[in-house]
């Protein structure tokens, strides 16, 4: 195992792109509950709520009280995510952190169905976030290529595709005299494979050397801990991740799993020598009452079997 990370960085995303992906919804005191225990248990950033039309997503509706209503843990990051400059405007009444992240789609299909832009539009929208952002005084964070494996709409991606998205988000971040915090390579509608993260992760370190990789990986069909695992032997030293595998994806189908699970991704970490700074004991208690609230199974393993602790 000499070739993993000694440690890596776990963002969670179960508060909002597992949240949001609920059809019932999530009540209030679930969601404050989850994300004080999330904190609690080590996690160094939690991405909290969306501030999206709430009729087009009802479930994060309550975004400002959930940023209002979080007691906040010193040394923690409680970010929300944003699509357009009124989003973002709604983020900045809070007491949220915030962090101008830029995104850009290797499917143009995808790109036109989720964004409503082809890939220049999309792109020179990023660039006027990137100004607002500065005029602002918020700084920019990291940049996102969506559906850098797949695309439902378009199908099998080449990494030069992947490669141009990526581009031209960080040509803005250079132009800006801030170094992405990661590039965030993003299996969208889960069709990669552990080769698939492996040829691309490869050809983009081999672009860009010195940038910092993240994966953002969706479960959708079984190989998730598996692309996490090809991700962790290329010493890819940041991921998100959903407490519980909380959430789905709405375009990979009815029922679809999403992000790669917390504590799950956790256990394998820990008993490959990779530290996540996280209690594992805290965090499947977490994943047991957010199942409850949700009030359906969810896909999270470990919170079913327990860890290996207590046998040892």
């Amino acid at each position: 195992m000499s070739d993993l990370p000694d440690s890596i960085v776990l963002v969670e995303e179960g508060p909002r792109e597992g949240a949001q992906s609920e059809p019932a919804g999530i009540p209030l005191d679930a969601k404050i509950r989850l994300i004080e225990g999330l904190a609690a248990a080590g996690l160094g950033e939690i991405n909290c709520c969306s501030f999206v039309d709430p009729k087009r997503v009802p479930q994060m509706a309550d975004a400002e009280e959930v940023a209002a209503a979080i007691l906040r843990r010193p040394g923690v990051r409680y970010t929300g995510l944003w699509l357009n400059e009124r989003g973002f405007e709604r983020a900045r009444r809070t007491q949220l952190d915030l962090v101008g992240n830029l995104v850009a789609s290797a499917s143009e299909a995808f790109g036109r169905r989720n964004n409503n832009r082809g890939p220049e539009e999309l792109l020179a929208q990023q660039r006027r976030m990137a100004e607002r952002y500065r005029e602002a005084g918020v700084p920019l964070g990291s940049a996102y290529v969506f559906t850098a494996f797949g695309c439902a709409f378009e199908g099998e991606i080449q990494v030069r595709q992947v490669e141009r998205a990526a581009a031209g988000l960080l040509e803005i971040f250079a132009d800006y005299g801030d170094p992405a915090e990661a590039l965030y390579l993003c299996d969208t509608v889960g069709w990669a494979t552990p080769l698939q993260i492996e040829r691309t992760v490869g050809a983009i370190r081999d672009r860009w050397p010195e940038q910092p990789l993240a994966l953002h990986l969706h479960d959708t069909r079984g190989s998730g801990l598996a692309n996490a695992f090809a991700g962790l032997k290329l010493g890819v030293r940041r991921f998100d991740a959903s407490c519980a595998g909380l959430g789905g994806c709405p375009f990979a189908g009815e029922g679809a799993a999403g992000n790669i699970c917390t504590e799950d991704f956790v256990f394998l970490c820990e008993e490959s020598g990779v530290s996540t700074g996280v209690a594992l004991d805290a965090l499947i208690e977490c994943a047991r009452e957010i199942e409850a609230a949700v009030g359906q199974p969810l896909p999270g393993k470990l919170m079913k079997a327990g860890g290996l602790a207590r046998f040892r």
